[in-house]
């Protein structure tokens, strides 16, 4: 008997295996049914709306969505605040929707920020893609605008978006990495996944790496339609511009961060909103009349482009401003739920057959992670303005509805609710004429995909192209398939000759010796962060001090940065009270163990002849000092906190001396006049308002 259960389990055992490998050689459905594509959805025509019959798609989507449990997906890692939009003037030309016509209104937003590739407990400063999402209480039901702080995409089409975020999820067979994409599985699709070259670009910029949410772009990514009264329909693009500017870390800043403080950006922007800084965006919109929809030498549907602005400039159209931090991170935060599916009025979709997809895949997301069709009635999740429907019962019903009715028609519940005409503020979608065969097909407007990555390349300042090669050398030299790098080089020698040899260089793959495509020598100074706003407000700074530091020094410095909108903390050795020369205790913010310069945007170092002495002597401080200064920021020192950078000996700068009151070299400012604070600070906050020195001399010779 034992030696029968054997035989039967070797059988079953050699079946699964050949079954395995009989599966290997076709793609299938999970009902086995064999898949003629599976990298374009079912639409009408090739550039028409996708169709709800195409099954492969929707069990792909849907068995993607249920995968992890109970977070989301993609963008675990978030965190939310409360504000408000207020638009600047009506918006009725353009479009019906009610909280675009009047700018007295302030319309109630919740807005979360994300990573998109880690888990809940990963860290904030990784190199990834950055979720920016608004949730608007309107007086019509809510409106939901899921955008990212890059304005395009990795695919053309959603059924492609399983592939896409498997590849750059940790690896199957031993869960690594977390939150990265450096790594064989992630290169090997985008090398073999030409579409995604010009996000990959944005990627390997400093854009995935933002300073913080307050500093960060937001982007609608897809073409979306507004409709006005008289049904005139026009092609939308979103932009959310931060008002502080856009503003990013450097890779060694961030990977430091994340290590120091891996809810950095989580922590900004709670303590900001809890000091008033309140985090301010303005909206922005690009408008294409319909006539104009193809004038362009790209496709407006296609999500892996997007539109310069020197073609069509961003119109600003309202503020939104972040004034309240939720009350339970779980309860607003976590169990949020956005979905592009959620318009109003006025606002309506394209056939962009990434966003058809994500209408469907979002609230069916939703639906498995929240547990019940009722996650509209979470608190956070629900209308401000009334609602009522016909669905009742339920998982998670909180909801005691005392009509006898739930149908329509019905007579025994005086036929309410009922539905609203158009005429009198009833939703109608745009009458958009489609007509074609029943395709999986893409449409030859999609097909051309590294002019943009081009004009990326071309756009960026010096630096920013710096930092992008040496993202590349991280990303690829992380890549064990030498197959796998000669195809990303390829690729990029599609995008920039100079790029790929540069990049080939650093990853141990020869370099092309011709361009695969001659760059066309445009560029768009919107898409380098170098034209960025530049301002001090918002900034961080660390005062490094010992006992026996010159107060009227630091405390001048400390007001005139405050006067400007900035931050300043002291640091020192131990936290508790430090004394002054003068006698005065003087409370510590933070100590060299708890905190560390990529944390701050700037320092400071004030005299005092026996604080310097302690400061000389701590081998935590003088990295502080070294490691900002190899980072680019801003560093200041007065009196004679100028001999602590001097016996630093950093390379090619020149110091104040006993003859000089004040010089500025590089973003270094030092006086050793003391009776210079008023003007060392309005240079030291000049110089933070630069965000970065990209200049300075000898930077990489500093041992931090």
């Amino acid at each position: 008997m034992a030696e029968h259960n054997q035989v039967n389990e070797n059988t079953k055992n050699q079946d699964l295996a050949t079954y395995r490998e009989d599966a290997g050689e076709s793609l299938t459905t999970n009902q086995g049914v064999k898949v003629s594509d599976t990298d374009n959805s079912l639409k009408v025509g090739s550039r028409g709306p996708s169709l709800r019959d195409d099954f492969h798609f929707q069990e792909k989507l849907t068995h993607f969505d249920r995968e992890r449990i109970p977070e989301r997906v993609v963008h675990a890692r978030g965190s939310g605040a409360h504000g408000y939009f207020q638009p600047y003037e009506s918006l009725a030309e353009f479009t019906k929707a009610k909280f675009l016509q009047d700018p007295s209104v302030k319309t109630p937003v919740f807005t979360r920020f994300s990573t998109v590739v880690g888990f809940r407990g990963s860290a904030d400063t990784v190199r990834d893609v950055r979720g920016f999402s608004v949730k608007f209480y309107t007086e019509d039901g809510n409106y939901d605008l899921v955008g990212n702080n890059i304005p395009v995409f990795f695919i053309q089409d959603a059924i492609k978006f399983p592939d896409l975020v498997h590849a750059i999820k940790p690896e199957p067979h031993n869960e690594m990495p977390q939150a990265a994409a450096a790594h064989d599985n992630f290169w090997d699709f985008i090398s073999l996944t030409p579409e995604s070259t010009h996000m990959v670009m944005w990627v390997l910029s400093d854009r995935a790496i933002p300073r913080s949410y307050r500093m960060m772009q937001g982007f609608g990514i897809h073409t979306f339609r507004w409709v006005n009264a008289q049904g005139k329909s026009r092609f939308i693009k979103y932009h959310w511009k931060p008002l502080l500017g856009v503003h990013s870390l450097v890779w060694d800043e961030a990977q430091n961060t994340a290590g120091k403080d891996p809810d950095f950006h989580r922590r900004d922007l709670w303590e900001a909103i809890e000091k008033g800084n309140y985090p301010e965006y303005e909206l922005g919109v690009q408008i294409i009349e319909e006539e104009d929809e193809f004038k362009f030498d790209f496709d407006i549907l296609d999500a892996t482009k997007m539109i310069p602005e020197e073609l069509v400039p961003v119109r600003p159209i309202g503020k939104m401003v972040l004034n309240r931090n939720p009350d339970n991170f779980f309860a607003e935060t976590e169990q949020v739920a956005f979905q592009p599916s959620n318009v109003v009025s006025g606002i309506d979709f394209s056939d962009d057959p990434l966003l058809q997809g994500r209408l469907m895949s979002y609230h069916d997301t939703q639906l498995h992670r929240l547990g019940s069709p009722n996650f509209t009635q979470i608190p956070i999740n629900k209308p401000l303005c009334p609602f009522h429907n016909n669905q009742r019962d339920g998982r998670m019903q909180t909801e005691i509805h005392t009509s006898r009715v739930n149908y329509y028609p019905n007579s025994l519940g005086g036929g309410y609710p009922a539905t609203t005409p158009g005429s009198e503020g009833g939703y109608v979608h745009y009458p958009e004429r489609v007509e074609g065969h029943k395709v999986r097909e893409r449409s030859p407007s999609f097909k051309e995909h590294f002019q943009q990555a081009t004009l990326f390349w071309n756009s960026l300042s010096v630096p920013e192209k710096e930092h992008l090669v040496a993202a590349a050398h991280f990303e690829l030299g992380k890549v064990e398939d030498q197959g796998v790098r000669e195809r990303m080089v390829e690729r990029l020698n599609h995008v920039d000759h100079e790029l790929a040899k540069r990049v080939a260089v650093g990853i141990g793959i020869p370099a092309p010796t011709a361009p695969a495509t001659e760059n066309h020598g445009q560029s768009s100074s919107a898409l380098s962060q170098e034209n960025t706003t530049k301002i001090a407000k918002g900034r961080k700074v660390a005062i490094l001090a010992a006992d026996g530091v010159d107060n009227s020094q630091m405390m001048a410095i400390k007001q005139a940065l405050k006067d400007a909108g900035a931050e300043a903390e002291i640091v020192a050795k131990f936290k508790g009270k430090i004394k002054s020369a003068d006698g005065q205790e003087i409370e510590v913010d933070k100590t060299f163990l708890t905190s560390a310069s990529p944390l701050f945007d700037a320092v400071y170092v004030p005299g005092g002849a026996e604080s310097v002495k302690a400061l000389k002597m701590n081998g935590d401080a003088l990295h502080f000092i070294h490691e900002a200064f190899k980072h680019c920021k801003a560093i200041a020192a007065t009196g004679e906190g100028v001999d602590l950078f001097t016996a630093l000996e950093i390379p090619g700068v020149k110091l104040a001396d006993a003859k000089s009151s004040l010089k500025n070299d590089q973003g270094v400012v030092t006086s050793r006049n003391t009776a210079d604070a008023k003007a060392v600070a309005a240079e030291f906050i000049k110089a933070i308002a630069q965000h970065r020195h990209w200049k300075r001399a000898q930077k990489e010779q500093v041992p931090a």
